[in-house]
Order: C-alpha cells, then sequence, then structure tokens
C-alpha cells in the first residue's frame, strides 16, 4: 500500500512537472541542427540547459534540417503547430543566401510562415542572418536587410544575427568554414539565450 501511495505521488509530481513545462521548437537549417557535432551540443539542448538552470521551464526543441531554405518554413510551421508549443523560433534563410535565390521569395516564404504561426497566438521569435560580401556586395546587403524589414512589418521580436561572434572565426567553426563547431555553438545559445530570457 506505501509502495502503491509512493508511486502515485511520483507519478502526480511527474505530470504537475510536465503540466508546468512549456515548449520552444527552433524550425532551422544546419545551423540549428548542429552540423558536424553531437545533437546534445548544438545550441538548442545547450540553450534549454541554461533556460532551465536559470529557473525558466522550457523543453527546447531541436527542428533542423541540413540544406533547408525558406521554401520549406511554411510547412515546417505547419507541421510543428500541431503539437501545440508554446512559442516558436524561425531561424531560416541562410541556405537562400548561400544559393543566390531569389531575395522577393525569401521574404515571402519567411512572412507567411510567420503569418500562419502569429494565427495560433503563441510567442513568435524571428531570427536573422548575414552574408559576406564575397557573395557579391550588393547581394549580401539586400539579403541582410530583408530579415529587419520582415521582422519590422510582422511586428515580431527579432534576433538580428544567429552566428553573432561566431562567423568567420576560425576557432569557432568546422573546416569548412561555414558550420560552428562545439564552441561556437556555446556563443550561439548564449546568444539566443540572452535575447530570449526576458521573452519567455
Amino acid at each position: 500500500m506505501k509502495f502503491f501511495l509512493f508511486f502515485s505521488f511520483f507519478i502526480s509530481c511527474a505530470f504537475a512537472h510536465a503540466e508546468n513545462t512549456k515548449t520552444l521548437i527552433i524550425i532551422g537549417d544546419s545551423l540549428t541542427e548542429g552540423y558536424g557535432i553531437a545533437k546534445e551540443q548544438a545550441y538548442p539542448a545547450l540553450l534549454e540547459n541554461k533556460l532551465q538552470d536559470s529557473g525558466l521551464k522550457w523543453k527546447v526543441t531541436n527542428s533542423g534540417v541540413s540544406g533547408s531554405t525558406s521554401a520549406s518554413a511554411l510547412g515546417r510551421v505547419k507541421w510543428a503547430l500541431k503539437s501545440k508549443p508554446d512559442a516558436l523560433m524561425i531561424a531560416l534563410g541562410a541556405n537562400d543566401g548561400l544559393r543566390g535565390l531569389k531575395l522577393s521569395q525569401l521574404e515571402k516564404n519567411l512572412s507567411k510562415a510567420i503569418q500562419l504561426a502569429k494565427k495560433e497566438k503563441i510567442k513568435i521569435f524571428f531570427v536573422g542572418m548575414l552574408m559576406p560580401p564575397n557573395y557579391g556586395t550588393q547581394y549580401a546587403k539586400d539579403f541582410s536587410a530583408t530579415f529587419p524589414k520582415i521582422a519590422k512589418a510582422e511586428k515580431v521580436d527579432f534576433l538580428p544575427f544567429l552566428l553573432e561572434g561566431v562567423a568567420a572565426n576560425p576557432k569557432l567553426n568546422l573546416a569548412d568554414g561555414i558550420h560552428p563547431n562545439e564552441e561556437g555553438h556555446k556563443i550561439m545559445a548564449e546568444t539566443v539565450y540572452q535575447f530570449l530570457k526576458s521573452k519567455l
């Protein structure tokens, strides 16, 4: 009998904890997935640890898929919303830039995804990217300006650059010079944490 009461109490506590924990889904590409490193070392997992260590009861779901462009944004948001998350972060667009895709389509794709998420009345966070000038000075400039333009139009919380302090630093990236290593992801996690901590 005592065992049954203890077991029932344990299960009740577990459910209470689960009910009090909210979920943030990060929809991204290889930068979010953690290309080339263990998934538990990628910034979404490190971010979850930071949030929980600070007393914020949030579970962070890594929905990063290597190679993804903004073309996948709307469909992936639709899929993510099925699990009824408390917050959604959209961190797509880097591959659009690397492939030189049309910026008008990038803007359209990301705007539609944000608009769909907003209809569900959940917290929406939007992440920007920058492009180095060697991809073409004008294209890089226009690419970088697209993200704040979207954020302003959609009135969403905006993190200007996911790779702040990491991009172009050989010590913080893999040999390809594009994807952050474990140390790079630590900095990314801190960047996102500082952005989110007062907004969750």
